[in-house]
């Protein structure tokens, strides 16, 4: 085996139907090193015994047990027991197929940056069976934290970080209590600590969507009518408010501008009137990555719900 060893955590709960699939494109991998650890989150269907059989076929996996509490906890609690030094750390969701270069991928375009850098990329969007090939919504804006307070772009089931970034998270994961999910998270403590991010163009894993998806491929009509009435209902608000309180919990661990950031968001939550949330939100400088996605961010703002 040549190159670093690359630790896969991946949360699995009710997955047997699609985790076989999975398995195999891990043992397709062209980068051979890696080392997958599986957290079962009280499955009841067959789920424990597929991991058992392939743990058996293949010596690199680790088998754990979930907090049971859902995807986002079980991918935290993956994060917080990994050794102190982690080296390098991809996420997988229980029921996609990588493509063959996907770890390699991730792996080329991290080897020169310096300090935390966290990698993710497009994917194919697929029908339940694999049929269907359609690319996930590109994304034209540069990942950073001002688009992290208010956008996740991060898909964790592309995720790939690098060991600085793996520590950082590893360390953050233990002085959080809750998250809403651990993807979007992810992007906001490494651009958060001034850590780097690669958005690639390409897609390295086919993205399954079935009526069993925790988030969904989240693109087209119907996603964003359903994120209109996450604005109107005040779930998107309650997001924020999670993710600020996470954020603050790592508070040290974050750039002073990034820390700014968070406190100004959180006091614009509190202001009155749509005319000073908008000024508020104009001089944070958060940005999603389409017109249209502002609009319903600023629509957020002057109804108070950001």
């Amino acid at each position: 085996m040549t190159g670093p060893r690359v630790t896969i955590l991946m949360a699995v709960r009710d997955g047997a139907a699609h985790l076989p699939a999975q398995l195999q494109s891990f043992a397709d991998q062209t980068h051979r090193d890696w080392h997958l650890v599986a957290a079962d989150d009280g499955s009841t269907d067959a789920s424990r015994a597929v991991l058992e059989v392939f743990a058996a076929r293949d010596g690199r996996v680790t088998l754990a047990e979930g907090p049971r509490r859902g995807a986002a906890a079980n991918f935290m609690a993956l994060l917080a027991a990994l050794p102190e030094a982690p080296g390098w750390v991809a996420f997988s969701d229980q029921d996609d197929v990588w493509l063959p270069e996907r770890l390699a991928m991730g792996l080329a375009a991290l080897a020169s940056l310096p300090g935390p850098a966290l990698y993710c990329s497009r994917t194919w969007v697929t029908a339940p069976d694999l049929s269907g090939r359609r690319l996930s919504a590109p994304r034209p804006r540069v990942p950073g934290f001002a688009n992290a307070l208010v956008q996740n772009i991060a898909a964790g089931n592309t995720m790939l970080v690098n060991p600085a970034a793996a520590a950082l998270l590893r360390a953050a994961a233990r002085e959080v209590s809750e998250v809403v999910v651990h993807d979007w998270w992810a992007y906001q403590i490494v651009s958060g600590a001034g850590g780097r991010l690669v958005h690639d163009d390409q897609p390295t894993l086919l993205y399954r969507q079935h009526g069993g998806n925790a988030i969904g491929a989240n693109d087209g009509l119907r996603a964003r009518l359903r994120r209109l009435r996450q604005v109107l209902d005040g779930t998107f608000a309650a997001w924020t408010d999670l993710n600020v309180g996470a954020l603050r919990a790592s508070a040290h661990r974050l750039t002073p501008e990034a820390r700014a950031r968070v406190e100004g968001l959180a006091a614009l939550r509190g202001m009155r009137g749509p005319l000073s949330r908008l000024r508020a939100l104009r001089r944070l400088g958060l940005y999603r990555q389409t017109v249209a996605q502002d609009a319903g961010l600023w629509l957020a703002a002057i109804l108070g719900r950001v």
